[in-house]
C-alpha cells in the first residue's frame, strides 16, 4: 500500500500589528509633503485633505496618526447616515480606503458640507485622485476640486530597504543586510509587495526551523514571479 503524503504543517500566523506612531514613521522625499500636511494640522489650506497614493504606500499609518492627535473619528459614507454628519459636525472625521470600498456621492457631498459649516476637518485617503472616482453629482465634484490632494509616490529603493527592515523588526525577525539589499534590487517597488515578501519568508522560516537565508529569498522571489502563492514547506 503506498504510503500517504506527509502533512505539510503550515505554522500559526501570528498578529504582528506594525509600529504606527509618529516616531515609527519612516520618512523620506516621498513622504514628505503627506507628513508636512498632516503635521500642519489644524492649519490646513482646505477641510478637506485627501491622501491619494498606491496600496501600502503609507496613508493608514499618516492617517491614524493623525486621528490618534487630533482625536478624529473614522465614519463610513457607503450610504447617507445623519449620525455621521452629527459626529463630523463635533469634530474631525477619517475615511479610509473611499475608493475602494465605495460611497454615496449625496452622503459625501453633505459630510463635505458639514465640515465647512462648522469649522471641522476631513482627512480622505485613497489610492485613486478624485477624477477616477467617477463622480456624476456637479456639486461634489466642485467641492472636491477645493479639497487638497496629496499624493504618495512609489518607494524607491532606500525606503524599500529602510521598510523591510521595520517589517521584519515589526515580527522580531533579524535578517542579514545583504539578504535585504539582495531582495531590494529584484522586489516590486511597492510597499504591499514588501508586506508580502516578508510574511511568506517569517512563515517560511518557522516551518522550517530555520533563519531567512539568500536561497529561502529566492525561493520566494521565484514564487512570487510565477503568481503562486503556495511555498512548498518542507
Amino acid at each position: 500500500m503506498a504510503k500517504s503524503p506527509p502533512t505539510r504543517q503550515l505554522p500559526l500566523e501570528f498578529n504582528h500589528d506594525p509600529a504606527t506612531s509618529r516616531d515609527a514613521l519612516i520618512v523620506s522625499d516621498r513622504l514628505n509633503a503627506a507628513v508636512a500636511i498632516v503635521d500642519r494640522w489644524p492649519d490646513w489650506p482646505s477641510p478637506v485633505v485627501i491622501l491619494a497614493g498606491p496600496t501600502g504606500s503609507g496613508k493608514s499609518h499618516l492617517a491614524t496618526i493623525w486621528a490618534n492627535r487630533v482625536g478624529a473619528r473614522t465614519v463610513s459614507i457607503v450610504e447617507p447616515d445623519p449620525q455621521v454628519l452629527e459626529i463630523a459636525a463635533q469634530g474631525p472625521v477619517l475615511i479610509e480606503d473611499i475608493d475602494r470600498l465605495g460611497f454615496d456621492e449625496t452622503a459625501l457631498f453633505h459630510l463635505i458640507n458639514t465640515v465647512r459649516e462648522h469649522g471641522s476637518a476631513a482627512l480622505i485617503t485613497t489610492r485613486l485622485w478624485p477624477a477616477g472616482w467617477n463622480v456624476t453629482l456637479p456639486d461634489l465634484a466642485s467641492r472636491l476640486k477645493a479639497a487638497t490632494v496629496v499624493e504618495i509616490a512609489e518607494p524607491d529603493e532606500d525606503l524599500l530597504a529602510q521598510v523591510l527592515v521595520k517589517l521584519f523588526a515589526d515580527r522580531q525577525v533579524a535578517v542579514d543586510d545583504r539578504i535585504i539589499v539582495w531582495l531590494v534590487a529584484r522586489m516590486e517597488r511597492s510597499l504591499a509587495a514588501a508586506r508580502a515578501i516578508v510574511t511568506r519568508l517569517d512563515q517560511l522560516s518557522m516551518a522550517r526551523g530555520s533563519k531567512i537565508t539568500r536561497a529561502m529569498a529566492a525561493e520566494v522571489m521565484a514564487e512570487m514571479d510565477h503568481g503562486n502563492d503556495d511555498i512548498e514547506l518542507s
